[in-house]
């Protein structure tokens, strides 16, 4: 099971060629992202209350069908990784055409700004709850950083 969104594709959605353009797909992706912390008690207020913030060090999307004005698509969310101190995380988003067609995968891994120190943070136990609750994706692995000497 998971955690997914529906909209309407919009006019500002569209590029030259009539189709949806690229970095619209990776809004959509965000936006369930975000709706999902929302859900789990970590709005944008939150966030800034805990000095944390989500930030992503890679985002890769494939393009696999056209997507046009005023479809409706679905765009899910899954956990495909997380490290065992829930300081990092890799979520798998995949955006389907009204017809159940997928139109399009972003994967994106990410970690945990502190806001106020600029440096990356381990989120407090409440926030790795959340992510530990989130729908897993068929291919989720544990992420294991090697430790630097």
């Amino acid at each position: 099971m998971s955690y997914e969104k529906t909209f309407t594709v919009r006019w500002a959605d569209l590029d030259p060629n009539k189709h949806m353009r690229h970095s619209a797909y990776t809004d959509y992706a965000a936006q369930v992202r975000l709706e999902y912390l929302a859900d789990q008690g970590f709005s944008m207020e939150r966030f800034a209350q805990l000095n944390i913030g989500p930030i992503l060090f890679r985002e890769d999307t494939r393009f696999l069908k056209e997507v046009g004005m005023s479809e409706t698509i679905r765009v899910t969310a899954e956990l495909a990784g997380m490290s065992a101190d829930g300081s990092r995380w890799r979520i798998i988003h995949t955006i389907y055409k009204a017809d159940g067609r997928e139109a399009a995968t972003v994967t994106v891994d990410g970690a945990w700004l502190d806001l106020n120190l600029r440096k990356l943070a381990v989120p407090s136990t409440e926030l790795i709850d959340a992510f530990t609750e989130f729908p897993r994706h068929t291919s989720y692995a544990d992420i294991v950083r090697e430790r630097k000497e």
